[in-house]
């Protein structure tokens, strides 16, 4: 989730190291453009031998009916999924990061606070902290096997990490488990040895062992081939520079929500979300895990009605901070993440405002929104500017036919 303030907000998934294909322009976001254009600008030796030999969609199919829905390969025999880990080059090895260990957890934080994602001109660099980590790295039956480490064998260093968690994802009517593939991160240092084609797919054979043949990503940059493409928009600072935001929510009933709000909440999301092309499939152990405030993490706000005491409407943004590098005054930008927003009685424009003052309250500096979902509707209102990049959405071993536009899209991925 990018924006002029915070480098994208999602993992750079490109083992072909192609980072350097054509950034879309910002009013040309249509699929078959973005294919046009980055073709264009790509000689045969740098197109993506990795992706090419993956089961995702191919830049050539791109506007062939012909081709069906789902996926594009059908699974195998589990006795079938090579059973080894791929080889690693002589001097790393593989390791299991358990996350429920507090030095295996700094490991990762450090390995990313320093390594991970920046933006274009290097001057941030996203901070997930210990806790955000545990939370997006644990939901309910998660697996340990699926938090991939590679170590120097001498050292016995962290120098590489990507992950999965499991997911239900639902594409039109079918609800399909897949893995959310995130973190993929190389210690700057060895970004020549290659280390990011074998760690998907040591992921990818991960997955396969527990019948899992889907997966979902995002990625800053352009691969084949993006199910649509999000916009990043921010504000907070700039909108306190436009108009001053009241001290309190302005909705009657608007509260941090509870844990006995779980089962309106689920309720409402599973709702709103049935609208959307490509979503997630909650439940309420999922909602709980998601969604349950945790400090410094996840925010999350009810509307209950003061006559009913009705769930009517909900909001939700998680804490996503970025270092500031070589500032001398600054060191992190407190950035908050627009994350599941429901409304149902309220309009979405005065609950996304109310989400802006309570965050406003709680000190952060910026606020974020793709144009995913219905943001769309109160992100000018709400001055919130564009971003400086684009945020694309891919599935793995599952074809969708025709490209999505940002308002058919209802999943956030961390």
């Amino acid at each position: 989730m990018t924006d002029n303030h915070s480098p994208p907000g999602s993992p750079k998934v490109n083992p072909d190291n192609t980072s350097e294909a054509n950034p879309l322009p910002k009013d040309d976001s249509s699929l078959e453009n973005i294919v046009r254009r980055f073709q264009d600008s790509m000689s045969l030796s740098k197109r993506h031998k990795f992706w090419e030999t993956q089961p995702v969609g191919q830049f050539k199919d791109v506007g062939d009916t012909s081709l069906p829905e789902g996926p594009i390969e059908l699974p195998t025999p589990l006795s079938e999924v090579k059973q080894e880990p791929y080889n690693l080059p002589s001097q790393y090895e593989w390791t299991t990061c358990d996350m429920d260990s507090e030095e295996t957890c700094n490991e990762v934080y450090n390995l990313l606070k320093n390594n991970y994602v920046e933006d274009d001109e290097n001057v941030f660099r996203f901070n997930y902290s210990r806790e955000f980590l545990r939370w997006a790295l644990r939901p309910p039956g998660y697996y340990k096997s699926w938090h991939i480490g590679v170590r120097a064998k001498m050292s016995k260093k962290l120098v590489a990490y990507v992950t999965g968690v499991p997911a239900r994802i639902r594409v039109r009517d079918e609800v399909v488990k897949m893995a959310e593939i995130n973190f993929l991160c190389v210690h700057k240092k060895l970004r020549s040895k290659r280390l990011a084609p074998v760690m998907i797919k040591e992921a990818t054979r991960r997955v396969y062992l527990e019948n899992i043949w889907q997966a979902a990503y995002t990625a800053g940059v352009v691969l084949p081939t993006p199910i649509t493409t999000c916009q990043p928009r921010m504000t907070m600072s700039r909108t306190i520079k436009l108009y001053k935001l009241p001290d309190q929510p302005v909705t009657p009933g608007f509260r941090k929500m509870e844990l006995r709000d779980v089962p309106a909440v689920a309720r409402l999301l599973r709702q709103y979300l049935s609208q959307f092309v490509v979503c997630p499939d909650f439940d309420e152990n999922d909602v709980e895990h998601w969604l349950l405030p945790t400090e410094d993490v996840i925010d999350s706000y009810v509307v209950e009605s003061p006559k009913t005491h009705d769930i009517t409407d909900f909001c939700s943004f998680y804490t996503l901070p970025s270092s500031i590098l070589g500032n001398q005054n600054y060191s992190i930008l407190k950035a908050a993440y627009s994350y599941y927003n429901v409304p149902t009685k309220t309009p979405l424009l005065q609950l996304m405002n109310d989400a802006l003052i309570v965050a406003k309250k709680k000190d952060f500096d910026v606020f974020n929104a793709l144009d995913a979902m219905h943001n769309e509707s109160f992100l000018k209102e709400l001055k919130f500017g564009p971003g400086d990049g684009q945020l694309h959405y891919y599935l793995y071993n599952y074809r969708i036919r025709n490209a999505l536009r940002p308002s058919e899209l209802g999943l956030v991925l961390l």
